[in-house]
C-alpha cells in the first residue's frame, strides 16, 4: 500500500514581492521550519494583470515563490504570520496536502515525526 512508504505533511506555498522575501524568510526561521525553495524573478498573469520576472540587477523588484513543506503542527503559526503580511501587501498562499517519502528531511531531532 503506498502509504506504507509515505508520510502526510502540508505544503506552503507563498507568492509575494521579492521586497518581502526576508519576512517570510525570517517567519520560517521562527517556526522552526528545516528548509525552503526560493524561486525568485516569477511571471505569470493574474488578479492584479500581467507579472513579468525581475528586472536585471534588482533583487528587490518582481515577484518570489516560497515552498516549503511542514508537519501539520507548524501550520498553524506559518499562515497566521503569512496572513498578517498579505493583509497589507501583495501576494498569494497556497496550502495542500503534501506526502513524503524522507520525513527526516522535514522536521527538526526535537519535533519528533507522526
Amino acid at each position: 500500500m503506498l502509504s506504507d512508504y509515505l508520510t502526510r505533511m502540508v505544503k506552503v506555498e507563498v507568492i509575494v514581492n521579492a521586497a518581502d522575501r526576508s519576512f517570510v524568510e525570517t517567519l520560517f526561521r521562527a517556526e522552526d521550519v528545516v528548509g525552503w525553495t526560493a524561486l525568485p524573478g516569477l511571471s505569470g498573469f493574474g488578479h492584479g494583470g500581467r507579472h513579468e520576472g525581475r528586472l536585471l540587477f534588482n533583487e528587490q523588484m518582481g515577484q518570489t515563490m516560497l515552498i516549503t513543506v511542514v508537519p501539520e503542527a507548524k501550520l498553524e503559526g506559518i499562515v497566521a504570520g503569512l496572513r498578517a503580511l498579505l493583509e497589507t501587501h501583495a501576494g498569494v498562499l497556497f496550502v495542500s496536502d503534501a506526502y513524503v517519502s524522507r520525513p527526516m528531511y522535514f522536521v527538526n531531532d526535537a519535533d519528533g515525526r507522526d
